[in-house]
């Protein structure tokens, strides 16, 4: 088994913890057991997205580097009399990835360990079989005989249900494999830059932030943006992967370790020319390896960023991810390493002159 160094022991504990869209308190408690002792102070919005903050210059250009506290999951909507879960889900999934996967259920009276059940292939009509098992009929089974011992065991309406997986370096020890890289990679990256920053010399403040709800339409953004009023944001996440069977250069042409992605356009944002100008300078005057992305569904945090105000050049960087959306993803170790690292050296050239300049690139 590997042994796990103090980056892997963060990774681990921020992926291991549980938190849907709207139930995020437990990942945001990992989230600032890390960053409270790097920050000058960490406040919490109303909606619960949480916000630290670094003085490097305090009247420089205020700089949010922002990455999402929830993870895609489900929530408890009704129980059967035989003591069968029905659930809706909370972020987006594909039916064909969620059946028979092991799940938790964040019940009152601790966690309660479940698995998505169905009828079984064989006693479905051949038709049937050929298609994709419908969500609404799936349930889950925490092993209870009735509606009454679901109850005794704490689980009611409104729970949040998560998929299970433990985090784990594969025997390539640069992969690492682990539930809810959506998106704890940007909570870690959000983390490790003000690490790096601590004894560094910034001519600006600062935010590390965890936003809340991303997942269902980038809520906590828009409400800690709201909170910040920064003049320039970077949203953290995950990126697409083209490196598996089946995906055409068209579809996807990123790959693990290849380095960090700059995301051109989402469906949230047309990225800033100007910030990207300079992250992609940048990256070339540091030897930083990047990839270039787009995607023309999903989006990220910056989404909802750059329409603070009177507006905020914002860009996104992301970490291509194997198997985002499903119960466990890939990601490659570098690519986290050199996201941080570019970020770092961004912020250090981010003072009041350069901000100003940007605004009109």
């Amino acid at each position: 088994m590997t042994k796990l160094d103090e980056t892997l022991t963060m990774l681990k504990a921020l992926t291991d913890a549980n938190g849907i869209p709207g139930n995020e308190k437990e990942v945001r408690d990992v989230f600032e057991s890390y960053i409270r002792p790097l920050a000058d102070e960490v406040t919490v919005d109303n909606l619960g997205s949480s916000i630290a903050k670094k003085v490097g210059k305090a009247d420089g250009p205020k700089i949010m580097v922002a990455g999402h506290l929830d993870e895609i999951g489900f929530m408890v909507t009704r129980i059967d009399d035989n003591g069968f879960v029905y659930f809706q889900t909370v972020g987006g999934w594909w039916n064909q990835v969620m059946l028979a996967q092991r799940v938790t259920i964040m019940g009152s009276k601790g966690d309660i360990t479940g698995v998505i059940g169905s009828k079984p292939p064989h006693i479905l009509s051949a038709e049937a079989r050929k298609k994709p098992y419908e969500i609404k009929d799936m349930f889950i089974d925490i092993g209870a005989s009735s509606k009454e011992e679901v109850t005794e065991f704490g689980v009611k309406p409104g729970d949040s249900v998560v998929p299970y997986f433990e985090f784990t370096p594969m025997k390539n020890e640069k992969l690492l494999l682990a539930k809810a890289w959506d998106n704890r990679i940007g909570l870690a990256i959000a983390i490790e830059v003000l690490k790096r920053l601590k004894d560094e010399e910034h001519p600006n403040v600062v935010y590390g932030v965890g936003t809340i709800q991303e997942e269902v339409g980038l809520r906590g953004a828009k409400t800690s943006a709201h909170a910040i009023q920064p003049d320039i944001g970077f949203g953290v996440d995950v990126g697409i992967a083209g490196d598996t069977p089946g995906i055409k250069e068209s579809d996807a042409d990123s790959k693990l370790g290849k380095g960090p992605q700059i995301v051109l356009y989402d469906a949230s944002m047309v990225s800033h020319k100007g910030l990207r100008d300079l992250v992609v300078k940048t990256a070339d005057e540091k030897n930083i390896p990047y990839q270039f992305t787009s995607m023309a569904g999903g989006g990220t945090d910056s989404g909802s960023i750059h329409l603070t105000g009177n507006g905020v050049p914002s860009l996104s960087i992301t970490i291509a991810t194997r198997y985002i959306h499903s119960h466990a993803g890939i990601l490659h170790r570098d690519d986290f390493e050199n996201a941080v690292k570019l970020i770092v050296e961004v912020i250090k050239k981010l003072d009041a002159t350069t901000v100003r300049e940007l605004a009109l690139a």
